[in-house]
């Protein structure tokens, strides 16, 4: 899948904890670990409305 800039990443926060996100390659998803919300990455663009977040299943979420 794609990748992200690390500059980016550490720019960018989940809009519903303020918290910082992770990048998941697999699915190309930024990961809220806070809101268990997972941001889709669109063409390169991480889109970052909570209307678009998928919500994590039990097996994903980071204890």
């Amino acid at each position: 899948m794609g990748e992200i800039n690390k500059k980016l990443l550490e720019i960018l926060v989940c809009p519903v904890t303020k918290a910082p996100l992770r990048f998941n390659a697999d699915k190309d998803e930024l990961i809220s670990d806070q809101a268990d919300l997972a941001y889709p990455i669109k063409d390169g663009i991480p889109v970052m409305l909570v209307e678009q977040a998928r919500q994590l299943e039990d097996r994903e979420i980071k204890k």
